[in-house]
């Protein structure tokens, strides 16, 4: 069976494409699995996320005795799991072991299970949370002072320039992984934000949205800039 990637599945919306990376969380959603989309053997700025049909879109395929009686679209988000090639490769050939309910209940504990992997918990006290989320911050920042667009004191207005290409590749291999994970860490500790920090984090997770059309489906024009009270929260 050939698979395609996300790019490649011209039938599913750029909304479930978003909908998708945004829920792995730029990381395979087989439990056993979990590994980065965006692997760094790779430059970090290429993804190899495959988007798995739980039922396949023809009458014929893995688990297609499952496939609901009433009226189905397979392109929803709802019947598509992100998962790395391997893990693709895994499911289809052995559907018996691999249940439409099995692959759906990853999806619903998939944060948790990666929150689990990366050491992501609940901290009893704001210094803590704030530990937690602080470097990786101050890494972004440092990337987005250095090559952002406008900004970036090294960008050049050329599309083909060596800064241009740093920038995109840093996005999609530093800054992103690092909005996920700072994104998980601050909402299991939201029981220690102010209302003003939450409310900052409401604008943050936007802002991500934001980045994530742009750089993972190529949708532009829907983000919102990053929420610089945000650099406080927990402080």
């Amino acid at each position: 069976m050939q698979y395609r990637t996300m790019a490649e599945h011209k039938n599913i919306s750029a909304e479930t494409k978003l909908r998708l990376f945004s829920a792995s969380a730029g990381h395979c959603q087989r439990p056993e699995c979990l590994e980065a989309l965006f692997p760094q053997e790779m430059g970090g700025d290429k993804h190899i996320a495959e988007m798995a049909h739980v039922i396949p879109r023809g009458l014929r395929g893995p688990r297609h005795e499952e496939r609901p009686e009433e009226d189905f679209d397979p392109n929803t988000f709802d019947n598509l799991i992100l998962l790395c090639p391997t893990c693709h490769t895994i499911i289809d050939k052995d559907p018996g072991a691999y249940s439409r309910n099995l692959l759906l209940s990853w999806k619903q504990t998939h944060l948790t299970n990666l929150a689990h992997r990366q050491g992501i918990k609940a901290y009893d006290s704001r210094d803590d949370a704030r530990k937690a989320v602080a470097s990786r911050m101050a890494e972004n920042k440092a990337i987005w002072e250095k090559f952002a667009p406008v900004d970036g004191t090294a960008f050049e207005y050329d599309p083909e320039s060596q800064a241009v290409q740093i920038w995109l590749q840093r996005v999609r291999g530093v800054i992103l992984p690092n909005h996920y994970l700072i994104q998980s860490i601050i909402e299991a500790n939201l029981h220690l934000a102010t209302d003003a920090e939450q409310s900052a984090f409401a604008e943050y997770r936007e802002h991500v949205r934001g980045l994530s059309e742009r750089h993972i489906c190529g949708v532009a024009g829907n983000g919102i800039r990053f929420p610089w009270e945000l650099e406080g929260i927990f402080t």
